[in-house]
């Protein structure tokens, strides 16, 4: 399970810069001067070879594929290399050999000769505290891939959905002007969510908290990694000087800083939570996993979160006004889980009476977690882990006019609930051309 969520971690990258090679991918935009190569790593995984370039500076590249011999070939524009260097790279079971040469004067060709065929992919990573520019190419063994999806397609599992109800016990959070404390309402919001996500298809819902306990922020990440969370949701109400402000935000992680003042303030003030309480705060530079790892990890999983956050927040605005119109980044400690894609939502200023008042009522509560609810569908629907009954298909259908989801559910010999789980639908309108998913039965 561990390993498709890794290898799902890098697809999700894959949409903020990192390139499934089997295109010409262009990422960056090197000097007029040439950029040198000043180190090949090269280590071995379950199913997968990677190699680490160490780069002097951002670089513009392509790749692409060879057949009869298996060859992958790596063109860099205006790189150069010392001769000898990718003499160091010691052959193994995916490459036989590499070899390297002066294209056009100033670019540099990288040729992998290979034993079988592969599924390259690749990334750029910026420079980091104990690294500068790297790009790294991974070869991912075929038979290796499609025989672990065949085994896991036999067995397909619900995705998780980690909800953090936001402070708890000697931690109330804000209050509101009526006494309402964040703590009460973020557990109930929070029990509403998981009823809502446990009644849908392939999915289920694991609360970090669910009675009125404090914790630490570590404890909450580790919650959510013990019980294998594919998403991590943190809910809060926040408070505000000038009870006029209103309105709900999403936040994702930004590891080099807030993308506003308010989000610096904000990630300021619940981070202080662990400072106050004597935890160990959480710290993006996680010694204990590797560097280019945790790299890769983080930016996958911020854009993925962002991505959930924009659907989350499509939703939310339809019962509630927001403050923030996009996906806010800040450093929150709750949101640091390199692999977990999370969110933390402010549903509501407490501080606000209209809105003090409907965080109190159940009505608006439920109306809220539906909203999220749907949001979360609406990404899993498009972005399922591998593996997992919402990302599994028998079909694709395409609608035809005067098609109804009772009529197609009949013929694929399924159910319109799974029909509507897995293609996160919310109506029984059809669309002609539209491409419904078939569940698995």
């Amino acid at each position: 399970m561990e390993n498709n969520r890794r290898h799902f971690l890098k697809t999700l990258a894959g949409l903020s810069g990192i390139a499934t090679l089997s295109s010409v991918p262009v990422l960056a935009v090197a000097g007029a001067d040439k950029v040198s190569i000043s180190n090949i790593r090269l280590s071995t995984h379950t199913g997968y070879v990677r190699l680490v370039f160490d780069l002097a500076g951002p670089v513009k590249y392509s790749i692409f594929s060879l057949h009869d011999p298996e060859r992958i070939v790596l063109d860099f524009d205006k790189v150069e290399m010392s001769h000898g260097l990718v003499d160091q790279v010691q052959a193994n079971s995916l490459i036989r050999g590499i070899r390297s040469g002066v294209r056009n004067g100033n670019d540099l060709r990288v040729v992998f000769d290979l034993d079988q065929k592969v599924t390259p992919r690749s990334f750029l990573l910026p420079p980091s505290a104990n690294a500068g520019n790297r790009l790294v190419l991974d070869f991912h063994d075929e038979q290796k891939s499609n025989a672990s999806a065949v085994a896991v397609t036999e067995k397909p599992r619900n995705v998780v959905v980690a909800i953090d109800a936001g402070h708890g016990g000697k931690d109330p959070g804000a209050t509101g002007s009526k006494g309402t404390l964040e703590k009460n309402v973020t557990l109930q919001i929070a029990k509403r969510l998981a009823s809502n996500i446990n009644k849908q298809q392939g999915m289920e819902a694991v609360l970090t908290r669910s009675t009125d306990r404090f914790m630490y922020l570590r404890e909450r990440v580790s919650k959510a990694r013990e019980n294998h969370a594919d998403m991590f949701i943190s809910l809060h109400a926040d408070s505000f000087p000038d009870p006029r402000v209103r309105g709900s935000s999403v936040y994702a992680l930004s590891v080099d800083g807030a993308s506003s003042e308010t989000a610096r303030l904000l990630a300021d003030k619940e981070n202080a939570t662990d400072l106050l309480f004597g935890d160990v705060s959480v710290s993006v530079e996680d010694k204990m996993v590797k560097e280019v790892l945790l790299d890769l990890s983080l930016t996958g999983t911020i854009q993925s979160s962002i991505e959930i956050g924009d659907k989350v927040l499509d939703q939310i605005k339809t019962v509630n006004p927001v403050h923030k119109k996009k996906v806010q980044q800040a450093g929150f400690a709750v949101l640091k889980a390199p692999n977990i894609p999370s969110i933390l939502l402010e549903t509501a200023f407490i501080s606000n009476p209209r809105e003090e008042k409907n965080l109190r009522s159940h009505a608006h509560q439920e109306k809220v977690a539906k909203a999220i609810g749907r949001g979360v569908s609406d990404y899993f629907a498009r972005m399922a882990p591998p593996g997992t009954w919402l990302s599994a298909s028998t079909a694709d259908y395409k609608v035809r006019s005067g098609d109804t989801l009772s009529e197609i559910a009949e013929r694929y010999n399924t159910s319109v609930k799974n029909l509507r789980a897995r293609n996160a639908l919310y109506t029984s309108n059809l669309n002609a051309g539209q491409v419904l998913k078939i569940p698995v039965s």
